[in-house]
């Protein structure tokens, strides 16, 4: 059963799609929690999840920043190196920091990047960093002769596409305080790269739905026509 501050939420809620500036108005004023809410978005596609051709990934930069800090630690020396700590990196990383990851002292960072040169080294703590989601991989465009632009996109807001079990993708695009027009840049930032990624062999409806919605508070249903 939902709280009853929910419940008032969800009453000014019409169980139908809104043009995204009325939505993103809506969800705003939905959310019931105590602090600065992440407003997330919720895209059905219409893919078969079960064919491997058609699960979609992708990683890219939102054009405005989703308010989230992000920590980041590179992996990187000399100029590459100083470079990523002018775009703003949080650590740089060394044998000194691989030494305590090996013994079990995870960084502070909600990211790690490293450059081609350091990942040999990094091998004896993929078991550490792996099952936090914090080592560095090609397929993930985490490492990189020049960190330093990844640490830009990080820092703005870097976001992850991805379709898992269900066909539904399910990212941040901003946070209540974030502006509206910020918010809708975003979300139709996110739309047009899985427009981008979509399957050759997909037919019929592609985006099936879009919702908005809270950390803490009922989901607006977007018409993706009005985007």
């Amino acid at each position: 059963m939902r709280g009853k501050k929910h419940q008032e939420a969800k009453k000014k809620i019409e169980p139908r799609a809104y043009p995204v500036a009325e939505a993103v108005k809506l969800v705003k004023g939905a959310s019931t929690a105590g602090f600065d809410a992440a407003i997330d978005t919720h895209i059905n596609l219409g893919l078969e999840k079960d064919k491997a051709e058609q699960q979609i990934r992708s990683f890219f930069a939102l054009p405005y920043s989703t308010g989230k800090t992000v920590k980041v630690l590179v992996f990187a020396e000399g100029a590459a190196a100083e470079a990523a700590t002018k775009a703003g990196a949080d650590q740089i990383g060394d044998d000194a920091v691989i030494e305590s990851i090996a013994q079990g002292k995870l960084p502070a960072a909600d990211a790690v990047v490293a450059t081609p040169a350091f990942m040999p080294k990094l091998a004896r703590i993929a078991r550490f960093l792996g099952p936090k989601g914090l080592m560095p991989t090609p397929k993930a465009g985490t490492v990189a002769d020049n960190p330093a632009d990844l640490v830009g996109q990080l820092k703005q807001g870097r976001i992850e596409i991805r379709t898992e079990i269900s066909p539904i993708v399910h990212v941040s695009i901003g946070k209540v305080s974030s502006p509206d027009e910020n918010l809708i840049a975003n979300l139709k930032a996110v739309l047009a790269e899985i427009n981008r990624l979509k399957p050759a062999k997909v037919s019929g409806n592609y985006i099936l739905s879009v919702f908005l919605a809270p950390t803490m508070g009922p989901s607006v249903r977007v018409d993706p026509n009005s985007i």
